[in-house]
């Protein structure tokens, strides 16, 4: 029976507060639960990943876990030892390595691996003598982890990786999304051994103090790098337990998310089969999570240069560095790119009209990318129109 004050008003039901105060707080829980979700989501979103498709195999070889029952790696590619006692696995493409005449090893971005695509034609390859070597970086696939990964490091793995396969004094390097980083850490430190550099929807790090202001202030992008940085270090338990828990959707929730990829990016993830490193099975090996996060740290912290701040390394032409970009890229704001190739215009920059972020999953946009780092081709199609810039 509900009681009465000496003015005759009710008096509050003792049970019905509590309740109503339980389902403040449940409401509140879930609130948080759903904005680190987005989050998380998000910042997933922004560093390109979706559990990147890998290029269909044309070999006929068994398809082997890498992560076994028991998180053991399973090796089954060839790899080389480095000084320091870690090995890196690669794999080849091309001409045979003795025959070719040009020499360009890819680096691959983040949740991927040696097994990404770059959908340029084997005919391309033969006619051009092209030598192709794809490597695992640290952390990834079948190559083992660095623990003091950093921006020289990364360099330093590729320079090494080169003269242990014997690929010359000169060498070319193509770095995809948040694979460019090693790519923009080779120019700086170690430029003479580029016979050239392309760096393919290159992710922006909001670091770089000299990105204009207004260019960055409304960005979403920025804050959500700052969130990789803090939730990386100071709540990793946190994400590895969302990334890998069954309950609610975590890392599928980004497939076919129009937020993340225009139609083209669309049209890939529909179309190619996923990397399976970067599923909840995968990602329970707690090592494998921790050298994702640690690549993000060294992709989005404090940098030991700035980017835009560097001089020519070619005046000669000696070498040649270029950009492409999507235009409509959802995880790299073509205008970003844009102030990029405006503050170093010694770098050649393409922009593909209808292209997202995918670009290595198209043939023609490959094979452009090719001719033009190797022959000096400028495909009109791929001039940027910068009139509304």
């Amino acid at each position: 029976m509900k009681k009465l004050t000496e003015s005759g008003r009710l008096l509050p039901n003792k049970s019905s507060s509590i309740s109503q105060k339980e389902a403040v707080k449940g409401k509140e829980g879930k609130r948080k639960l759903m904005v680190f979700k987005k989050i998380v989501v998000m910042m997933m979103g922004c560093l390109g990943c979706a559990g990147q498709p890998t290029e269909p195999s044309t070999e006929k070889t068994e398809s082997k876990s890498l992560i076994d029952d028991e998180s053991v790696v399973v090796v089954t590619s060839p790899r080389v030892k480095l000084g320091d006692g870690r090995y890196l696995a690669y794999r080849e493409r091309g001409v045979p390595k003795n025959n070719s005449k040009y020499r360009i090893i890819i680096v691959h971005g983040f949740g991927s691996n040696k097994e990404m695509s770059f959908r340029a034609s084997d005919e391309l390859l033969d006619e051009l003598g092209i030598y192709l070597l794809i490597y695992d970086r640290a952390g990834y696939g079948e190559s083992d982890i660095n623990p003091k990964r950093s921006l020289k490091s990364e360099a330093s793995d590729i320079e090494e990786l080169a003269d242990l396969l014997q690929l010359g004094f000169k060498f070319y390097v193509i770095g995809v999304s948040l694979g460019c980083y090693p790519a923009w850490s080779c120019i700086k430190h170690i430029p003479g051994r580029l016979a050239g550099v392309v760096l393919v929807v290159p992710f922006v790090n909001y670091k770089w103090h000299t990105l204009p202001k207004d260019l960055v202030r409304d960005d979403y992008r920025k804050q959500l790098c700052r969130w990789v940085i803090w939730i990386t270090r100071y709540a990793r338990g946190l994400l590895h337990w969302w990334l890998t828990q069954k309950v609610f959707p975590s890392a599928s929730v980004l497939d076919g998310n129009p937020q993340f990829f225009c139609d083209r990016d669309l049209e890939v993830l529909k179309n190619t089969p996923g990397y399976q490193l970067f599923t909840q099975d995968g990602l329970k090996d707690r090592s494998v999570f921790d050298s994702l996060c640690s690549d993000c740290i060294v992709a989005f912290g404090k940098w030991d240069f700035n980017p835009l701040e560097l001089t020519n390394p070619y005046p000669q032409n000696e070498s040649s560095v270029h950009i492409w970009q999507g235009v409509k890229d959802k995880v790299v704001p073509v205008q970003l790119q844009r102030h990029v190739s405006e503050r170093l215009p010694w770098i050649r920059y393409h922009e593909v009209p209808d292209g997202g972020h995918l670009l290595v999953y198209d043939n023609a946009v490959c094979e452009a990318v090719l001719t033009s780092l190797l022959l000096g081709e400028d495909p009109p199609l791929y001039r940027p129109k910068l009139a509304d810039h």
